[in-house]
């Protein structure tokens, strides 16, 4: 039997991933919007269709799998995710893990790592998502979501970064990251190689930060998998403008990395409590930060810079496949 990747409808065989946005938010909250419940209260419903017009905008344009990274603690929702799927045909594949020390909910796990249970705590609670499902959902995750800070994987985030790969040995889990503005790719992947993850199992995301060759060069030759996966976003979070990511990205398209890439726009489609308000000259600059953006914008500017159909039909279709296919490199 060939191998199977977790949905949030059940397990599908790769071969039916198709083309994939392998980096998009249904819903996303900061921690602490949990304790916004008179202005910032959870609508189910409002989320759904939301989420069912979002899933019907990209089928549109040939995506039959979305990824949702959502980490547990930034208000991901199997439920809501399941919903979406069965309304609309879209299979979405969800995650287990934590974000980044800066903007994530820290004092549980730290206060555990204080007590030194943590790194057990860590790999325990992953190992139960993926084989039992979350919570009494039944879903189950299809990646372990891993994140670090700028400039620096800290203790904190460091623990995360070794269950997922002890996980990942035991279970050829694949493993999704997060990179702030534009640093810690090389590291990262060097980090995770050297715990035995398959690099073809991994993709290090939002290199697209960075627009320093030697950078992205630095990330590849470890044999992981890179996102260009914020298009849409500039002028927040250190994001470089498109443009820029567009040279960076044909560069290496045009030098032998076709099949180490893949895209996506890390949209947030329904924030868990209040939306942010955007300065009105940020809200200007972040207009085309919607799901839809590559396929209306960025792969025709792809075209016209001689990035043929072929290498499209590589980075948005056969890399996922190839990603989410990657055996264990290590047998236990």
């Amino acid at each position: 039997m060939g191998k199977t990747v977790e949905t949030v409808t059940g397990p599908i065989p790769v071969e039916q991933l198709g083309k994939t946005l392998v980096h998009e938010h249904f819903a996303f909250g900061y921690p602490g919007f949990s304790g916004d419940v008179s202005l910032g209260a959870f609508d189910f419903q409002e989320a759904l269709q939301v989420g069912i017009s979002v899933a019907e905008s990209v089928m549109a344009h040939g995506v039959k799998t979305v990824v949702d990274p959502t980490p547990n603690e930034c208000g991901r929702n199997p439920e809501l995710l399941r919903k979406i799927a069965t309304e609309t045909g879209l299979q979405i594949i969800c995650a287990t893990g934590y974000y980044y020390e800066g903007e994530g909910a820290t004092p549980y796990f730290k206060f555990r790592q204080a007590l030194g249970t943590a790194p057990e705590d860590i790999y325990e609670m992953f190992m139960k998502e993926i084989t039992d499902g979350i919570g009494d959902t039944g879903v189950k995750p299809g990646i372990i979501k891993l994140a670090s800070s700028k400039d620096v994987i800290t203790d904190y985030e460091m623990m995360f970064f070794k269950a997922a790969a002890r996980v990942h040995k035991e279970t050829g889990i694949t493993i999704l990251t997060h990179t702030q503005e534009g640093t810690m790719g090389p590291e990262q992947a060097k980090l995770l190689v050297e715990e035995g993850v398959n690099p073809q199992s991994i993709i290090v995301g939002h290199m697209c930060g960075n627009t320093d060759v030697s950078y992205h060069l630095r990330t590849l030759e470890t044999g992981v998998n890179i996102g260009f996966d914020r298009f849409g976003i500039q002028g927040l979070v250190g994001a470089p403008f498109d443009k820029e990511r567009l040279v960076t990205l044909i560069g290496l398209l045009n030098s032998g990395y076709e099949r180490q890439i893949m895209l996506s726009h890390d949209t947030v489609n329904y924030w868990m409590g209040r939306p942010p308000v955007l300065p009105e000259q940020v809200e200007k600059v972040m207009a085309n930060w919607q799901p839809v953006y590559l396929f209306e914008e960025i792969i025709p500017k792809l075209k016209a810079a001689g990035i043929t159909e072929e290498t499209i039909n590589t980075v948005l279709t056969e890399n996922p496949l190839a990603l989410f296919s990657a055996e264990t490199k290590v047998k236990i």
